[in-house]
């Protein structure tokens, strides 16, 4: 214990110091800087959909691909899907769609506009915000628990259910908490009512959801890596820990063929703001190729996650995700119309090809290379790397094949070890442009049916609290100037400017703003630790739990003391044509012969003589004088 204490000193200290540095450079840099995160497709079982925020094409859903802002799934009828951000685990139901309205370093933000999904929070840092939002409400995570969430968009119906944890319910102008072992049900949109209620019985997708949870707890790889490192909990499945010599604790693949390498097995696709990233086919292959080295030992290729006791120590700080950790290599006439590349090693630095802070270059190297003077070196050509030399390290690939996210290993091209050796290294991205097919990571002409979502589904709004980016400039209108760009992605300025003054989508969200004269709606909160009574079964939940709506102001009158109508304007009334009421009991008759209306309750009568109501329009006054009504019956009679 008193060893982790002292380690968590050392991360807090060293995070200080990278946040202090990046406080002190200017504010374009700092905006310069891509997230931190992403949310990484770990689970697929059934026809799963995604389309990405900057075309309106949907594909086949990808193991391992990384979603950021402005993505979208679709998991149709008895398909399941998870996705992970850092140790969070949000898990999908069929029939369900879901999009990314924000992720960045501190804000994770997801519109759930049909269907059912869960949300393990396992950690929550301070300044965090996790919301996730239906068509009439907005769910903020407040704490760290298992959350159940379920919308019905075309009956404007969610329900929310916090099995631990706590959340707050933002909906029609109003907020209220919900605390561990409540659920509550919201109808309606512009006036929602509210339904509070103990956590509903688990079902199928409950009981799948515990079962991914076991699986996660207690996993050997935290003790290695920190648990925001995404792709962590499929180290301990597929693989073995050892300790080496000169790496520290290094991780090993289990059951890969002899000539296996690294970023062999999967293919290129084009994610902004990041560029080319990697999409390994393996299902453990996402925190071993966006964080740590390689390096190829008398036993095999072994991960090496990075020395978190030197620099570190044991972590919850979060690691920062790269989208391939790997040195492309060409130029001086080496194979020409052939794109080649292979992994960095154990201290080599790697230097983003999109653009960053100094402090963002400092920050993803640190666990890796804990020499700062030694990552401000920016000479990369005159740099011996040691897998460049590996036989099988370096993989080579036709242009067509690479931009066209072609299967890798499918496509590779022998190039004779003595070419490899002498190929210069020109960076961190191949100098080619992408195509459609690379933003959609979707080969030409793969025959893969693809399930598109309803329409209605992918349009719906959704009400939220934190205001999202607008959505991502399209490809289409970015194609042209990254053609010109060298196979860099645009920097954030450039985006900007290509961006469309009518926006090419409609909103997707409305602001949970409070209306005039609507009350916070109320829930009623369990009086025995927070839980409200478990309904037998058969029993129908007492109507109690429903609070009625606040009243109105001023509406409040005893049923005895009803005010007449008030007159209408610019209409007189002679004095002689209605008498005067009955005098109450203890009310004295007035002097004057124009009768003043009932008093509302603690309000005094005026000396001003009033005009008696007005008649009703369908109701004609005759010219006789009629007898005074009886006490407590109606004047008119229909």
């Amino acid at each position: 214990m008193e060893v982790e204490e002292a380690h968590m000193k050392i991360s807090k200290s060293l995070f200080g110091i990278l946040l202090l540095t990046a406080a002190s450079l200017p504010a374009v840099a700092q905006d310069a800087d891509p997230p931190s995160r992403v949310a990484r497709l770990n689970y697929l079982d059934g026809a799963v959909s995604f389309r990405p925020g900057s075309v309106d094409e949907w594909s086949a859903a990808t193991l391992n691909y990384p979603l950021t802002t402005g993505d979208f799934l679709w998991a149709d009828a008895g398909a399941r899907a998870e996705l992970h951000i850092g140790s969070t685990a949000i898990r999908m139901n069929s029939m369900t769609a879901m999009s990314i309205l924000t992720l960045d370093d501190s804000v994770a933000q997801i519109s759930l506009t049909e269907g059912v999904i869960d949300v393990r929070l396992r950690f929550m840092a301070e300044g965090d915000t996790f919301e996730v939002d239906t068509p009439n409400a907005a769910i903020v995570l407040r704490r760290a628990g298992d959350y159940r969430i379920s919308t019905l968009g075309d009956q404007s119906l969610t329900i929310a259910a916090a099995k631990s944890g706590e959340a707050s319910i933002r909906a029609g102008g109003g907020e209220f908490p919900l605390f561990s072992g409540q659920s509550v049900q919201l109808a309606g949109q512009d006036t929602v009512t509210q339904e509070a209620g103990p956590v509903p019985p688990p079902d199928d997708f409950d009981v799948f959801c515990q079962s991914r949870d076991r699986r996660e707890a207690g996993l050997v790889s935290a003790r290695y890596v920190p648990r925001e490192t995404i792709g962590y909990e499929d180290l301990d499945e597929y693989g073995v820990w050892r300790m080496d010599p000169r790496y520290g604790w290094v991780w090993a693949p289990r059951g890969v063929q002899a000539d296996w390498a690294p970023y062999h097995y999967g293919h290129w696709a084009w994610v902004d703001p990041w560029g080319w990233t990697w999409i390994d086919d393996a299902p453990w292959g996402f925190a071993p190729f966006h964080y740590g080295r390689w390096a190829a030992t008398d036993m095999g290729w072994v991960w090496v996650p990075g020395r978190m006791d030197a620099a570190m120590g044991m972590a919850r700080a979060r690691p920062v995700y790269a989208p391939a950790l790997v040195a492309f290599v060409g130029g001086g006439g080496f194979e020409v119309g052939m794109t080649a590349w292979f992994p960095l090693g154990p201290g080599e630095v790697y230097r983003p090809a999109y653009a960053v802070s100094a402090a963002y270059v400092t920050n993803i190297n640190i666990m890796h290379v804990t020499n700062v003077e030694v990552i401000n070196r920016v000479d990369v050509v005159n740099v011996h790397y040691m897998n460049q030399s590996v036989r099988g390290a370096v993989m080579v690939v036709p242009h067509e094949a690479f931009v066209g996210s072609r299967r890798v290993s499918e496509v590779a091209v022998v190039v004779s070890p003595e070419r490899i050796e002498r190929a210069r290294v020109i960076g961190a991205t191949a100098p080619l442009a992408p195509v459609r097919e690379s933003v959609i990571a979707r080969p030409m002409g793969a025959g893969v049916v693809v399930r598109v979502p309803p329409q209605r589904v992918t349009v719906r709004q959704v009400v939220v609290t934190h205001q999202p980016p607008p959505p991502p400039v399209s490809f289409a209108a970015k194609e042209r100037a990254l053609q010109n760009n060298g196979g860099r992605p645009l920097p954030a300025s450039r985006v900007n400017e290509l961006r469309p003054a009518i926006p090419e989508r409609p909103s997707m969200v409305r602001t949970n703003e409070a209306r005039p004269n609507q009350a916070r709606p109320e829930v009623v909160r369990p009086q025995n630790e927070n839980r409200l009574p478990s309904p037998r079964p058969g029993e129908v939940r007492p109507a109690e739990v429903r609070p009625a709506p606040a009243p109105r102001p001023r509406e409040e009158r005893p049923a005895e003391a009803r005010p007449a109508p008030a007159p209408r304007p610019s209409e007189e009334r002679p004095a002689e044509v209605r008498p005067a009421p009955a005098p109450r009991p203890s009310e004295e008759r007035p002097a004057e012969v124009r009768p003043a209306p009932a008093p509302r309750p603690s309000e005094e009568r005026p000396a001003e003589v009033r005009p008696a109501p007005a008649p009703r329009p369908s109701e004609e006054r005759p010219a006789e004088r009629k007898a005074p009504p009886k006490r407590n019956e109606p004047t008119h009679k229909p």
